[in-house]
């Protein structure tokens, strides 16, 4: 049985979160970790909100930490509820570390760790992709599924492919791991440049690997820039694709999967991404 965890901010749930991991555990019979961070110096207030003389009684520091507090249990509530309807075996963890610092050492344990793309763990909103998840994906020590504010079920998988050894890690991962989602269309997305024919990149090796782990994919072969080409493919399309690319690693990247480029897809688009690097 494989174990899932997902990130949740108790102060600031974000349900697409349980519903996208739910999802994925119920697929593959997995079981599913909502860890909760209980840092305490994490609070939906500062001590500044308190300072001045006509603060409100209501903003009396024990009472905002006691709203805190309910705050978090009702998001164990929803979260524990979401993992009843779908089914699923699920337990919490509530750790008292920093939040990153937390998820990082969970990660080591865990098969794959599912975050929202706008956590940031903070009272603070950052643009996509934060800077928490940023970190997040850098170090994590398993495969990271990051996914968007409004959740949609997942019915097809688009895998990036440049012929380098990250985007086919990626994709063993996901394959050795969500197994059950290989029943949906797959489709296998490169791009070359304009001077390069548009056959697959490693043509025979790939596609006699694909024909043992996806045997009914279909392959699209694009010329032109990846940064440009794969942004404007992927575009507008509709929400039910997740998106597997090899990236976020500082000292392994793939020749285009480059950090910069799944900035680029969290940015742009609307869809969750399964990011694994070697």
């Amino acid at each position: 049985m494989k174990k899932i965890i997902a990130a949740i901010d108790g102060l600031k749930y974000a349900e697409s979160t349980t519903q996208y991991a739910a999802q994925l555990t119920r697929e593959i019979n997995g079981h599913l970790v909502g860890v909760f961070n209980e840092d305490i110096n994490y609070h939906s207030f500062t001590v500044y909100d308190l300072a001045f003389e006509n603060a409100p009684v209501e903003d009396d520091p024990d009472e905002l930490s006691e709203r805190d507090r309910i705050t978090k249990k009702q998001s164990v509530a929803s979260f524990m509820e979401t993992c009843r309807l779908a089914k699923i075996n699920s337990s919490v963890h509530q750790g008292n570390k920093e939040a990153l610092l937390q998820l990082l050492h969970e990660s080591i344990y865990a098969d794959l760790l599912v975050i929202n793309k706008h956590e940031t763990f903070s009272r603070f909103e950052q643009d996509v992709p934060t800077s928490f998840v940023r970190n997040l994906l850098e170090n994590s020590e398993c495969p990271v599924l990051v996914v968007p504010r409004e959740f949609e079920n997942i019915e097809k998988i688009i895998l990036l492919y440049d012929g380098g050894p990250s985007s086919v890690y990626a994709i063993k991962m996901f394959s050795y791991l969500l197994a059950p989602f290989k029943k949906m269309p797959v489709e296998v997305l490169s791009i070359k440049p304009d001077d390069q024919d548009l056959h697959l990149p490693e043509n025979r090796l790939m596609k006699e690997f694909m024909k043992r782990h996806f045997p009914d994919a279909s392959y699209k072969v694009i010329p032109g820039e990846p940064a440009v080409e794969i942004v404007k493919y992927l575009k507008n399309r509709h929400q039910d694709e997740l998106i597997v690319l090899g990236a976020y690693h500082r000292s392994m990247v793939s020749r285009w999967f480059k950090i910069s480029m799944a900035d680029t897809l969290m940015t742009e688009l609307k869809t969750p991404l399964f990011i694994a690097h070697r």
